[in-house]
């Protein structure tokens, strides 16, 4: 089996060609390359434009792909892979893509070839998980707020919810899709002594604890309510105006998993007139964040910069967990 992996600067040729050792101990012949960016930043500008327009949004260096018609399995994280690119794979069987998104592929065409698309959930689920919590508590005890004030040698200690400052023991957390991320989340908000209800029409059996309610019952009983669940045509502004004026006035929403999940108006509008109490974010319509948004003007609101996700451990471990489970998976190719 002949294996093209083309890592990035989130995951250098060395570590992706590290990470497939089990591959080559396998007898599989493995090339590795890597998509050049002279910074992260314009590695995840192409990114999200590939998010937002699909694998053709970004054009290749061409040699990242001249000899393609060599390869029966391509790895990649963000690099995308065009209708165009898989037109010239006459051996192509396989697709990798080490992350569970799968937006940088042109699936629908590789269907028609029946060329088989596996992603890697779960790869980074744990940094993700980790860091709701810890984005979560920034926001309810105001943390990053306090940081920003005292670096500007301020002594802060007026809030936005100065007078209900809360805990999360006994608490009713909402989680917004109970795939990996969110059964981490509750575990770890469990451990505080939190009450945990989710909403996903596609769980069944055992949820940990966890109890299964209608998305209109969490938003009015959850004391926070946190989103982690994917974007697709379904959930694209699954939380807008209406859902947002279901909330409580002393609640806090997180999200951690993508912009298009909340209508992001709606959420300003929300947040301006204080009718729900504060909100923590990762992601954004326009990233990076403009320096006109009205986000920045807000008092009662966490913002990071997209950033959920980004561990050594996740994108060190992400080209070993692709080739284990492809091994696994497909123990007649080898």
């Amino acid at each position: 089996m002949n294996v093209l992996a083309i890592g990035d600067r989130f995951i250098p040729a060395d570590v992706m060609a590290a990470g497939l050792e089990q591959l080559k101990a396998t007898g599989a012949h493995v090339t590795v390359r890597e998509w050049p960016h002279p910074s992260l930043k314009e590695l995840q500008r192409d990114n999200l434009l590939i998010e937002q327009g699909g694998p053709d949004a970004v054009k290749l260096p061409d040699e990242l792909t001249a000899d393609v018609e060599q390869y029966d399995l391509i790895i990649v994280q963000f690099l995308p892979i065009s209708q165009e690119v898989i037109s010239r794979a006459r051996n192509l069987k396989f697709i990798g893509v080490l992350r569970a998104g799968v937006e940088n592929i042109a699936c629908d065409y590789a269907a028609t070839r029946e060329i088989q698309v596996i992603n890697t959930p779960g790869r980074n689920a744990r940094a993700v998980a980790e860091f709701t919590v810890a984005l979560l508590f920034a926001e309810i005890r105001n943390i990053g707020r306090a940081h920003a004030a005292m670096k500007q040698a301020v002594w802060r200690k007026e809030y936005p919810n100065s007078a209900a400052i809360p805990e999360v023991y006994g608490k009713t957390i909402g989680i917004v899709g109970y795939g990996n991320i969110g059964r981490m989340v509750a575990g770890y908000l469990q451990a505080f002594g939190a009450r945990i209800v989710f909403y996903d029409p596609f769980v069944t059996g055992d949820t940990g604890g966890a109890k299964s309610v209608s998305l209109t019952e969490l938003l009015q009983t959850a004391d926070i309510v946190s989103l982690n669940l994917r974007l697709n045509e379904e959930t694209y502004h699954l939380i807008g105006a209406k859902e947002l004026a279901l909330m409580k006035p002393s609640a806090v929403l997180v999200n951690t998993s993508r912009s298009g999940v909340i209508d992001q108006a709606a959420l300003v509008d929300a947040l301006q007139r204080k009718q729900i109490m504060g909100a923590a974010l990762d992601v954004f319509d326009v990233e990076p964040l403009p320096v006109d948004d009205p986000l920045l003007r807000l008092d009662n609101v966490t913002l990071t910069a997209h950033m959920a996700g980004s561990t050594i451990d996740a994108f060190g471990n992400s080209p070993k967990l692709f080739a284990d489970r492809f091994i696994a998976a497909h123990p007649e190719l080898f």
